[in-house]
């Protein structure tokens, strides 16, 4: 690979199966990083009745994974920085075989709620070192659509827990749904292992010091806290929401899941694409406006039922499509050797509103109060929003002075 914001040639112009090669399987990590937690939301009424979890302690397992991700983040931004993209994507990997094959074996909430801690160290591993392969690898003008592509990953997750797996779980049970996720992810593994050039050396250690963060990192952490917040509340329990009070069975509540997935991969390839400098810097607010409207629907799907699918669509195109534009401009402003690290501040925000809104939207769902849940959703969308048109104000007004 080349040296960090260096590359020179797109992905395709010297080796396009290597380019394609490389894109897939950052694709795939990001999809692994986090497909626990999907299953988790996928197979949520089938894991209420075997495993007898409440809906608080169902949202308790997302904010378990989620805070063991956002304490890591900033360790796991300065490991890959230091040991390099590819042990990092394998040790991602391997990792999220682990989590997953204990999720399988878990006879109760306690192996559970463990093995999803366990997941947390591959979600903390995974935006620093996936940025850091685009930053070595992909031309700055392919790094929006690469890092579209490799976000979109998480959806393509979404959707693999939603349909197939949570199909497999029809026919083989849940327990082999899972486990045959932990042998993709293992399979993944040694795909990386086997492509990925070898990382670098790694760079002599420098002085124990933690620099500021820039402005901007620290804006978009806080505005990733209130998306997070939102968006784990719909992933969590959107099929339970389907299954309790809109009447689906298990099979086709797990496919809101899935076509939340489907939208929100052809919304973060779509926007990441469109986050050029000068116009990416608005996106956040704009997309945040956008996944207020989708809880605004699911809200309504209580009144008018079918609703509930366009709110999943609204949330897959907007909510979820705005944290790939958030590392588009992390990858722009990138400060020299500071990738993995400013990613990661940016994802420990993003980690910390995934911890903390699943348990405030259970209290709520606990009681079968599903209408003033998404309307809490829509508060946190409304309150990201108002973070990141603040900050593109600032942003603008300060590269006018």
């Amino acid at each position: 690979m080349a040296s960090e914001g260096t590359a020179t040639a797109s992905p395709t112009e010297k080796d396009g199966g290597a380019g394609r090669q490389l894109t897939a399987l950052l694709t795939c990590a990001m999809a692994f990083s986090m497909l626990q937690l999907f299953l988790l939301g996928a197979l949520g009424p089938r894991l209420v009745t075997e495993l007898h979890l409440s809906p608080a302690l169902l949202g308790l397992t997302t904010t378990i994974g989620f805070a063991a991700a956002a304490a890591l983040s900033p360790a796991g931004g300065r490991i890959v920085d230091r040991i390099g993209p590819r042990r990092s994507l394998v040790l991602l990997l391997l990792l999220s075989a682990a989590a997953l094959t204990l999720i399988g074996a878990a006879p109760g909430a306690g192996l559970l709620l463990g093995a999803v801690a366990l997941g947390g160290v591959p979600q903390a591993l995974a935006n620093p070192a996936t940025n850091k392969a685009v930053l070595r690898a992909v031309p700055p003008a392919w790094r929006g659509a690469v890092t579209g592509l490799k976000q979109s990953g998480v959806q393509v997750g979404a959707f693999a827990a939603g349909a197939p797996l949570a199909a497999l779980a029809s026919g083989i049970g849940w327990r082999g749904a899972v486990w045959t996720g932990a042998a993709a992810a293992l399979l993944t593994g040694l795909w990386a292992l086997r492509v990925l050039p070898a990382d670098p050396p790694p760079p002599p250690a420098g002085p124990r010091t933690q620099p500021a963060p820039r402005a901007m990192v620290a804006w978009l952490a806080v505005y990733s806290l209130f998306l997070g917040a939102g968006i784990a509340s719909v992933n969590t329990y959107l099929a339970l929401f389907g299954a309790q009070r809109l009447g689906m069975g298990p099979t086709t509540a797990a496919a809101l899941v899935a076509v939340l997935g489907v939208a929100g991969i052809a919304g973060r390839v779509a926007w990441a694409r469109a986050a050029r400098p000068g116009r990416a810097e608005w996106l956040p607010g704009g997309l945040a406006c956008g996944a207020l409207g989708a809880a605004a629907l699911l809200a309504a799907a209580l009144a008018a039922g079918p609703l509930v699918w366009l709110g999943a669509v609204a949330a897959g195109l907007f909510a979820v499509s705005a944290n790939a534009v958030s590392m588009v401009l992390v990858l722009q402003r990138a400060a020299p050797g500071r990738a993995g690290q400013d990613s990661a501040l940016v994802a420990a925000g993003f980690f910390a509103g995934f911890a903390l809104g699943p348990p405030l939207f259970g209290l709520l769902a606990q009681s079968g109060r599903y209408g003033p849940g998404w309307l809490l959703v829509a508060a946190e969308f409304a309150a990201a929003a108002a973070v990141a048109f603040l900050w593109a104000v600032r942003d603008r007004r300060a590269g006018a002075a």
